[in-house]
């Protein structure tokens, strides 16, 4: 039977059909084979792969394991239903699933891969209040967020650069107990080989280039995808002139900001003037 090849960028149960179909082949399984080892069809892997179909939870955590995706399979399944998250994000986060380079300014808030689950929690917590999200939706916010997370801890981790401009460690978010938990959590994230961080201080002013988030996206074929937000969604942009624009600046960025030594003495500093 001829497999229908998805466009991943129509919508996330399509790119959850694409990495599915990748994962299979690259385990040189076929749609039977892998249906006699997750308890499906191969019709049923085939609808899966075709978009047709939403997996369950259960089930792709049985096809990550299979498959040996590291994960890959959870974290995109977070993404499908979506109604929790901003539009627009699920198509990034596929493709940042899969990224051999992350590159990332974050104005005000710690970028959630960095960030503790009570941190998380906390800030899920104030969307629910305002009446933004439901407690349902806060919890699979978390849950989808700790999933992305769990990459960076593997091998395959990919090279990740974050500059967090200083009001990121200004911004108290749950409490100071919370906060002394991430800022710990930090320090550790900037001693892992493959992670640098860095403070853009409020000494930079106007050369500071950036007034959003921007994240930066390297795949394993070497383009490169950015990504920022508004207030009502995300944008993702493929290979093109702003995408180089915003790898200049980033560079610029990089370099008037504090050094990633200076950068952790100043998350320690932020530590230590927090009151119990």
């Amino acid at each position: 039977m001829r497999e229908t090849e998805l466009d991943p960028a129509t919508s996330p149960l399509a790119a959850f059909g694409v990495q599915l179909r990748r994962s299979r082949r690259a385990a040189g399984l076929s749609q039977v084979q892998l249906g006699r080892l997750t308890n499906l069809s191969d019709s049923q892997i085939s609808n899966l792969e075709r978009g047709t179909r939403t997996p369950t939870l259960d089930w792709v955590r049985v096809a990550d394991k299979v498959l040996e995706t590291g994960g890959t399979l959870e974290l995109m399944y977070w993404s499908l239903s979506g109604s929790s998250l901003l539009e627009g994000f699920p198509e990034y986060a596929a493709h940042e699933a899969r990224a051999v380079e992350l590159r990332m300014f974050e104005l005000g808030v710690i970028p959630g891969l960095f960030q503790t689950q009570a941190y998380a929690e906390a800030l899920a917590a104030a969307d629910v209040r305002r009446g933004a999200i439901t407690e349902e939706g806060a919890a699979e916010r978390v849950a989808y967020l700790i999933a992305r997370q769990q990459r960076l801890g593997r091998p395959s981790a990919p090279l990740v650069h974050a500059v967090l401009d200083e009001s990121c460690l200004l911004r108290l978010v749950g409490g100071a107990a919370v906060m002394k938990g991430q800022f710990d959590h930090l320090a550790q994230l900037a001693d892992r080989p493959k992670t640098i961080v860095q403070i853009a201080p409020f000494a930079m002013g106007e050369r500071r280039p950036f007034a959003a988030s921007v994240y930066l996206l390297t795949l394993p074929d070497n383009s490169r995808l950015g990504y920022t937000e508004s207030q009502e969604r995300g944008f993702l942009t493929r290979e093109s002139e702003t995408v180089r624009m915003w790898t200049r600046d980033y560079d610029r960025l990089q370099v008037g900001a504090s050094s990633d030594v200076a950068s952790l003495e100043r998350i320690r500093a932020a530590r230590k003037d927090l009151r119990s």
